[in-house]
């Protein structure tokens, strides 16, 4: 369920690790709010721009949540591919920390695990590395001494998985209790960490009985109980270590036990200061798919008894089959504690609340009043929202028993009176984007296209759009949106079908309503791939694509989805691209073999353009500039951007531009202003943007734009606001000069006008 669009080995330099961390220097991360920042050419290559990132609210896993033990009203969250953010009370938001990691540390963007140091409350850590893979580069860990506000950085040479399974387990790094200077890091392929200059510099502890992980999943969760850290372990049926500081770790006694019992995982644990009460979930799979079977088991951490205290016990065979996730203490009151179901499909997760121990729970589902009016989009296409799914996080305020918030796979659910439910995400936003579209119409603000929630209509772009997903049918990932550009009411949509929904759809009012495709290609249903729409709107070309990277013939229809016909000049797989100007013109770039196809018979027909071009990547990315005929961009990643003003015929490389992943166009620059005093526009020729590189600018991969056609360029971005991989979509706006939408992987759409 989580579309977090991976980057490939070749999309980044990977790093190399070695199997255990070692010493790392501390690097500075903070990073000057204006545009001027380090790495610019000069002042006239930067350009100061307002960034802010569009309300839709949430859509990702969020992981983790922390209140702070000390501080009243101050919280973390943690997601698996969108960063880290800090809960502002005054202003009921989120705030974002880790916006200014850069194209580089792509791999930082998920936050395996975070940290508060109860005696120092301005202190912050988080452990950051996205995916464990051999092709991810290795983790890093930030500290903060002002919640996050700036941060120093030291690198790992381990891997770590915020987006792998188990990624909702935790926390896996603490302060221990003991001694703010030492830190604990367990990790999934090489055991416990341990620092003790306070994450400065990292080492294995060698005392750790556990230290390669089968399963990849290692540490589950390291926590404090008074002065004695427990840790939870992901393989085998000793799962539970402990050590209180006098010499080494022991394995718990007396854990639960048995062939159930054995087949299980620890997944998060609490501890109740007032009862000296160790609370572990279970579930027989690290989650967030695929569990079955769980419980919740109690220590008492005094007497070392332990007692099953399961609120339901799941019964797969009966369809009701699902894991224990997430627990939280009230610190307030002894034996009341709150713990989480997850992967309970068909009755739905829940949260169970105790207040004497776990010898009886209530269902909080069970008279929860959910209100989503503030983020329509979790009705999914319906009336009814769901309380939650992907439960693995809840929290419970230190300083009011009656305000728990618990994290889902698409928002954060919060209350202050057990039985009034609404999003606490305002701030936080985690999408995936896919596509974007500036309608040069006034009625939408922008036409979002997304991983996991399909395509959202945005009025506004600081409220979450008020029609939610764009229904009839809903989709989950988008896979292809198109506008007409001579008839822009006229727009098509793409993606993974519900069922046995149509997997395409057409608006005929700028997406505000929509109207499935009244039959669609066999393959569509398990292989929907991009779609376009000819200027005019009369002719759609629809491209197929499997996951799995398999492709099969692209299909065209002249009825709005009603009948379609295979294109068997088109290659297979491509992605189809329409003529603003000429309906009967239509482009396609064969990422295989560089070859660029034509044609202009309004799509039944395609031939040979030019040859010879960069291949072997398919997310190389051909786009038309609006208003003009021909006029073709390709963006080549690390080969450059290369350029055709004969309709793909002959292609020419921009000159100066050594990288160029995302390419989209907006207004053309007034009359004067055009080239920032360098250059005047080329007759009134459109802005482009991109996030590429182009070293007399910006010697890294930064957000670009040009007003006369590429022929100079200014950096938009800053030091503070980069997003770590921004390489699927950037357009800019038709209606209004210098404004532009960026597509990210995992914070959303950002949006930014000059200062």
């Amino acid at each position: 369920m989580r579309a977090s669009s991976a980057p490939t080995p070749s999309r980044r330099t990977v790093l190399a690790g070695a199997a255990v961390a070692a010493a790392a220097v501390a690097l500075p991360v903070a990073a000057p709010a204006d545009a001027h920042a380090a790495g610019r050419r000069g002042a006239q290559d930067a350009e100061p721009h307002r960034w802010r990132t569009a309300a839709i609210g949430g859509t990702g896993f969020v992981t983790g949540l922390l209140f702070h033990p000390s501080v009243r009203g101050l919280a973390y969250a943690r997601t698996d591919i969108g960063g880290a953010y800090r809960w502002d009370d005054r202003q009921s938001r989120w705030t974002a920390l880790t916006d200014q990691l850069g194209w580089d540390d792509w791999n930082l963007l998920g936050v395996e695990a975070l940290a508060v140091d109860p005696a120092h409350p301005d202190r912050l850590y988080l452990a950051l590395g996205t995916y464990a893979q051999s092709w991810a580069g290795p983790g890093a860990v930030l500290r903060s001494e002002d919640r996050g506000a700036t941060w120093a950085r030291t690198d790992l040479t381990v891997r770590l998985g915020a987006n792998e399974d188990g990624r909702g387990a935790g926390e896996r790094l603490l302060v221990d209790p003991r001694d703010s200077e030492t830190l604990w890091l367990g990790t999934r392929h090489d055991g416990l960490l341990r620092s003790t200059d306070r994450g400065v510099t990292w080492a294995a502890d060698a005392g750790f009985p556990a230290t390669a992980s089968a399963s990849g999943q290692g540490v589950m969760f390291l926590v404090a109980a008074g002065r004695t850290v427990y840790a939870g372990w992901g393989d085998g049926p000793t799962a539970l270590h402990r050590t209180d500081g006098s010499g080494g770790w022991e394995t718990v006694p007396g854990q639960p036990s048995g062939d159930a019992a054995a087949s299980r995982t620890p997944i998060r644990a609490a501890y109740d200061a007032n009862s000296h009460s160790l609370y572990v979930t279970y579930a027989d799979a690290p989650g967030p798919n695929g569990q079955s079977d769980g419980s919740v088991h109690r220590l008492d951490t005094v007497t070392g008894t332990w007692s099953d205290v399961t609120p339901v016990a799941p019964d797969s065979g009966s369809g009701d089959g699902f894991g224990y996730g997430g627990v939280a203490v009230d610190a307030r009151r002894a034996g009341t504690v709150v713990v989480t179901t997850n992967n309970r499909w068909a009755q739905v997760d829940t949260l169970f609340r105790s207040t004497d121990g776990g010898a009886t729970w209530t269902s909080l589902k069970d008279t929860a009043v959910l209100d989503v009016s503030e983020t329509p989009y979790l009705r999914w296409g319906g009336d009814a929202a769901k309380f939650g799914w992907w439960i693995q996080a809840v929290a419970v305020d230190p300083y009011d028993s009656r305000h728990i918030v618990f994290g889902t796979g698409a928002t954060v659910f919060g209350t202050r009176d057990l039985v009034h439910w609404a999003p606490r995400i305002r701030g936080l936003e985690e999408s995936a984007v896919k596509f974007l579209i500036a309608p040069p119409t006034p009625d939408a603000q922008l036409l979002s296209g997304l991983g996991d929630i399909g395509v959202m209509y945005h009025e506004s772009l600081t409220a979450s759009p008020s029609r939610g997903m764009a229904s009839n049918p809903v989709f989950g990932t988008a896979t292809g949106l198109a506008l007409a550009a001579l008839k822009p009411s006229y727009v098509v949509r793409t993606g993974w079908p519900s069922g046995s929904a149509a997997a395409g759809a057409y608006s005929t009012d700028g997406g505000s309503t929509w109207q499935p495709f009244a039959a669609q290609p066999e393959i569509a249903a398990s292989a929907p791939g991009p779609v376009a729409a000819g200027a005019d709107g009369a002719t759609l070309l629809w491209s197929f694509i499997h996951w799995d990277g398999t492709k099969y013939p692209a299909h065209r229809s002249t009825d709005n989805g009603a009948t379609w016909a295979e294109v068997a000049t088109f290659p297979k797989g491509g992605t189809p691209v329409a003529d603003p100007l000429d309906p009967q013109r239509f482009y396609v770039y064969d990422t295989d073999t560089g070859t660029v196809f034509r044609s202009t018979d309004s799509g039944a027909t395609f031939t040979r353009g030019a040859t010879g071009l960069p291949s072997g990547d398919v997310q190389f990315k051909l786009a038309a500039a609006p208003g003009r005929t021909g006029d073709l961009w390709l963006s080549a990643k690390d080969n450059g951007l290369l350029r055709s003003t004969d309709g793909g015929v002959t292609f020419a490389a921009v000159e100066g531009c050594q990288a160029s992943h995302a390419l989209g166009f907006g207004a053309a620059a007034p009359a004067g202003k055009a080239g920032s005093g360098r250059r005047q526009a080329r007759a009134g020729y459109p802005a482009v943007f991109q996030t590429g590189r182009v070293s007399a600018t910006f010697d890294g991969v930064a957000v670009l734009r040009s007003d006369d056609a590429g022929a100079t360029w200014v950096r938009i971005n800053d030091d503070s606001h980069q997003w770590g991989w921004t390489g699927e979509v950037i357009t800019g706006d038709p209606r209004v000069h210098g404004r532009v939408y960026l597509g990210t992987n995992g914070r959303g759409i950002q949006y930014a006008d000059p200062r």
